[in-house]
């Protein structure tokens, strides 16, 4: 039996991928989903102990501060996590000889560039959160040569705190919502992403690829959409299933200002994922229909979650 190890079991995609792994029914592939305090990867015994008692064949590393503006003011607590952290389980992996799929983020790059950012493109962060999470790619990077680095960007799921769950709590509260037109990218439905990773997980253990894998992918919905009109298709899906509306207002990111920079292009190309492991994601829209489809389901799960932000992905 095979053993997929996941880290950051809180969070949206861990979920997700534990979610994904019941439903394949993958029965020559066990997957442990373990989170702090049992497994906490900026310590290091933690891992250890937790790589002895379920000896993984490959670790998905979802754990992240994933606090964007937070960040700015606990540099130190995002780098411990997102940096040293990732440092530490690539260690691991390494002595091991365990391959390692490390989840990153469209953050590493500035937003300036005009068309969807390739893998090979220079790396610019704006912010301490993709400072963090780019000193994080280059540690995995040097430390297990058995790695996949998968960017993603703009996840949301029925799990956690995003952007799909906000805006329907916002619509249940107010009649009109203002939202930001000129930062454009991908919405990322974290269930899609987890049948992805899990995929790309059963064709390294199974080495169903031509050449070796290793290296930096992109990874988000397919298609491409602002704030703006993404907001708009969560209300569209929203009233399809008896949720509820709100008139979604046009502005400027000046209008809307943040502690941490904001990319104005997060669009991430996908080629390389498609052509190396034959994979690429549903369309973003499809993707809101079912967080929402689900969402809606169960009206509680739009209230905020616990902020888990500093451990999770």
């Amino acid at each position: 039996m095979q053993t997929i190890l996941v880290t950051g079991a809180s969070g949206q995609l861990a979920r997700s991928l534990s979610e994904a792994h019941l439903s394949h029914g993958m029965k020559d592939k066990d997957l442990v989903a373990l989170g702090r305090p049992e497994l906490d990867i900026t310590n290091i015994d933690t891992l250890e102990a937790a790589f002895t008692a379920h000896q993984p064949t490959l670790v998905v590393n979802c754990a992240a501060y994933t606090g964007v503006d937070t960040a700015e003011s606990e540099e130190q607590q995002a780098m411990a996590v997102n940096a040293e952290g990732a440092r530490f389980v690539a260690e691991i992996c390494a002595r091991n000889a365990i391959p390692l799929l490390h989840i990153s983020t469209d953050y590493v790059f500035d937003g300036t560039k005009s068309l969807p950012y390739c893998e090979s493109d220079p790396t610019g962060p704006a912010g301490v959160y993709g400072l963090s999470k780019l000193h994080g790619e280059i540690n995995v990077t040097e430390v297990c040569s058995r790695h996949i680095i998968l960017r993603t960007a703009w996840v949301h799921s029925p799990f956690g705190n995003n952007f799909v769950k906000t805006m329907l709590r916002l619509a249940s509260e107010r009649d009109d919502v203002s939202v930001v037109d000129d930062q454009f990218g991908c919405p990322t439905y974290a269930p899609h992403l987890a049948e992805t990773i899990l995929e790309v997980a059963h064709q390294v253990l199974d080495e169903q690829y031509a050449q070796e894998p290793w290296g930096v992918y992109h990874a988000v919905g397919a298609g491409e959409t602002s704030w703006y009109e993404f907001a708009r298709e969560v209300f569209k899906q929203s009233v399809r299933f008896g949720g509820p509306n709100s008139k979604v207002h046009p502005i400027s990111t000046a209008d809307y200002p943040t502690p941490a920079k904001r990319p104005e292009n997060s669009r991430l190309d996908c080629s390389a994922l498609k052509n190396r492991f034959a994979l690429a994601l549903p369309d973003w829209r499809s993707g809101v229909e079912q967080c929402a489809r689900r969402l809606l389901a169960t009206p509680s799960k739009i209230q905020p979650a616990p902020d888990k932000s500093k451990d999770s992905q």
